[in-house]
């Protein structure tokens, strides 16, 4: 993780390679039984439009701990599929991470050589130190922040096979989450 402090700016860049196409990087983001299956595996719901809603719902184990049902509340600022999407980011899985400000995350999907695409999470935690913290991975045992979520990511859509979740541009199928090849989808 890269972060930068620029007076009372905080930012955290993430970064990660991974052998799959942007489109299936972009599916496994905003799709909920993709988002299922990595981090935190909760579903997320996206209304994928300037000004649309994005809830990252609670998991069985997250609301025996107290969480809410919906964890993580935001608002869609940009939709570029499958090249970058902007949102706000406020987890309200308890009252003292509720309290801090609203957060602003940004995920760049740029397609590479060799079908190797690098996604980058451009997390400003301005004024929200413990989310700062959460998603730094300085929390033990609080699901090792993004570095952790993204290394998570990239072993699912490798293992499922480089076309994870789109049509091939040749229409021959997709990958379901689960790895079983799909026909024309």
């Amino acid at each position: 993780m890269a972060g930068t402090t620029d007076g009372t700016r905080t930012v955290q860049v993430h970064q990660v390679s991974i052998r799959a196409t942007p489109e299936a990087i972009w599916e496994a983001i905003t799709r909920p039984e993709w988002a299922e299956r990595y981090g935190y595996r909760t579903p997320v719901e996206y209304e994928l439009r300037p000004g649309g809603t994005y809830k990252a719902l609670a998991s069985a184990e997250m609301k025996a701990m107290g969480s809410p049902d919906v964890a993580v509340e935001g608002t869609v600022i940009e939709v570029d599929p499958p090249r970058r999407l902007v949102q706000t980011w406020h987890p309200v899985w308890d009252a003292e991470t509720s309290a801090e400000p609203v957060t602003r995350l940004t995920y760049e999907i740029e397609p590479g050589e060799s079908g190797v695409t690098k996604l980058t999470v451009i997390h400003d935690v301005t004024d929200a130190p413990r989310v700062a913290a959460q998603v730094g991975g300085e929390i033990p045992g609080a699901g090792g922040g993004w570095s952790a979520q993204l290394g998570e990511l990239r072993a699912l859509l490798e293992a499922a096979g480089n076309s994870a979740a789109g049509s091939s541009a040749a229409g021959n199928g997709a990958v379901t989450p689960d790895g079983v090849q799909e026909a024309g989808r």
